[in-house]
Protein backbone atom coordinates (compact mmCIF):
# COMPACT_ATOMS: atom_id res chain seq x y z
CA UNK A 1 0.00 0.00 0.00
CA UNK A 2 1.79 2.77 -1.28
CA UNK A 3 0.26 5.35 1.86
CA UNK A 4 1.01 3.00 4.68
CA UNK A 5 3.39 4.82 6.90
CA UNK A 6 4.78 0.76 8.07
CA UNK A 7 5.04 -0.02 4.51
CA UNK A 8 6.51 3.01 4.12
CA UNK A 9 8.83 2.17 7.37
CA UNK A 10 9.02 -1.51 6.09
CA UNK A 11 10.91 -0.17 2.38
CA UNK A 12 13.13 2.37 4.44
CA UNK A 13 11.32 5.73 3.21
CA UNK A 14 10.52 6.85 6.69
CA UNK A 15 13.40 6.18 9.41
CA UNK A 16 12.73 3.80 12.50
CA UNK A 17 14.54 2.47 15.19
CA UNK A 18 14.61 -1.33 14.12
CA UNK A 19 15.70 -3.56 16.81
CA UNK A 20 15.19 -6.51 14.54
CA UNK A 21 14.62 -7.41 11.22
CA UNK A 22 14.22 -10.43 8.77
CA UNK A 23 12.58 -11.51 5.60
CA UNK A 24 8.84 -11.67 7.58
CA UNK A 25 9.05 -9.14 9.82
CA UNK A 26 10.43 -5.63 11.54
CA UNK A 27 10.28 -5.20 15.19
CA UNK A 28 11.02 -1.21 15.82
CA UNK A 29 10.72 0.90 19.01
CA UNK A 30 7.57 2.88 19.07
CA UNK A 31 7.92 6.40 18.84
CA UNK A 32 5.47 7.36 21.31
CA UNK A 33 6.03 4.63 23.96
CA UNK A 34 3.38 3.31 26.72
CA UNK A 35 6.32 1.45 29.08
CA UNK A 36 9.61 1.39 29.17
CA UNK A 37 10.34 -1.06 26.86
CA UNK A 38 7.72 -0.31 23.76
CA UNK A 39 8.16 -1.63 20.19
CA UNK A 40 6.63 -2.48 17.48
CA UNK A 41 6.23 -5.85 15.07
CA UNK A 42 5.37 -5.48 12.22
CA UNK A 43 4.68 -8.30 9.02
CA UNK A 44 5.92 -7.07 5.68
CA UNK A 45 3.21 -8.51 4.18
CA UNK A 46 0.34 -5.59 4.44
CA UNK A 47 -3.00 -6.34 5.66
CA UNK A 48 -4.86 -4.47 7.89
CA UNK A 49 -5.73 -6.38 10.68
CA UNK A 50 -6.03 -9.78 12.38
CA UNK A 51 -9.39 -10.19 11.47
CA UNK A 52 -8.57 -9.65 7.45
CA UNK A 53 -5.18 -11.91 7.48
CA UNK A 54 -5.59 -14.88 5.32
CA UNK A 55 -4.37 -19.05 6.55
CA UNK A 56 -1.08 -18.04 4.98
CA UNK A 57 -0.74 -14.63 6.77
CA UNK A 58 -1.52 -16.07 10.44
CA UNK A 59 1.22 -18.81 9.68
CA UNK A 60 3.66 -16.23 8.77
CA UNK A 61 2.76 -14.33 12.25
CA UNK A 62 2.71 -17.34 14.11
CA UNK A 63 6.49 -17.79 13.10
CA UNK A 64 7.17 -14.43 13.82
CA UNK A 65 5.63 -14.66 17.27
CA UNK A 66 7.33 -17.93 18.06
CA UNK A 67 10.89 -16.06 16.88
CA UNK A 68 9.58 -13.21 19.16
CA UNK A 69 9.59 -15.82 22.19
CA UNK A 70 13.40 -16.91 21.51
CA UNK A 71 14.14 -12.92 21.34
CA UNK A 72 13.42 -11.78 25.13
CA UNK A 73 16.73 -11.52 26.24
CA UNK A 74 18.23 -9.76 24.00
CA UNK A 75 14.69 -7.59 23.74
CA UNK A 76 15.34 -6.87 27.39
CA UNK A 77 12.19 -8.51 28.24
CA UNK A 78 13.17 -11.21 30.54
CA UNK A 79 11.14 -10.21 33.15
CA UNK A 80 7.54 -10.32 31.14
CA UNK A 81 5.49 -8.53 28.69
CA UNK A 82 2.36 -7.71 27.14
CA UNK A 83 1.26 -8.30 23.56
CA UNK A 84 -1.65 -6.09 22.06
CA UNK A 85 -3.13 -6.02 18.51
CA UNK A 86 -5.78 -3.23 18.05
CA UNK A 87 -8.44 -3.95 15.44
CA UNK A 88 -10.82 -1.07 14.07
CA UNK A 89 -11.20 2.77 15.64
CA UNK A 90 -12.92 1.68 19.03
CA UNK A 91 -9.42 -0.49 20.04
CA UNK A 92 -8.04 3.30 18.41
CA UNK A 93 -5.76 1.09 15.84
CA UNK A 94 -3.95 4.42 14.09
CA UNK A 95 -2.36 2.46 11.03
CA UNK A 96 -4.24 0.09 9.09
CA UNK A 97 -1.57 -2.13 8.72
CA UNK A 98 -1.16 -5.86 11.13
CA UNK A 99 1.28 -4.43 14.38
CA UNK A 100 1.82 -5.97 17.94
CA UNK A 101 2.73 -4.05 20.44
CA UNK A 102 4.90 -5.69 22.62
CA UNK A 103 5.54 -3.93 25.87
CA UNK A 104 7.59 -4.70 29.34
CA UNK A 105 10.19 -3.32 30.83
CA UNK A 106 8.58 -3.19 34.17
CA UNK A 107 5.83 -3.48 36.40
CA UNK A 108 2.67 -3.04 33.87
CA UNK A 109 -0.54 -2.12 35.01
CA UNK A 110 -3.41 -5.15 35.63
CA UNK A 111 -5.47 -2.83 33.65
CA UNK A 112 -5.20 -3.57 30.32
CA UNK A 113 -6.95 -0.02 28.95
Amino acid sequence: MENCLFCKIIKGEIPSAKVYEDDEMLIFKDIAPQAKIHYLLILKEHFANIVEMTDEQAVTLARCLKKLSGMVDELGLQGGFRLVSNKGADACQSVEHLHIHILGGEKLSEKMA
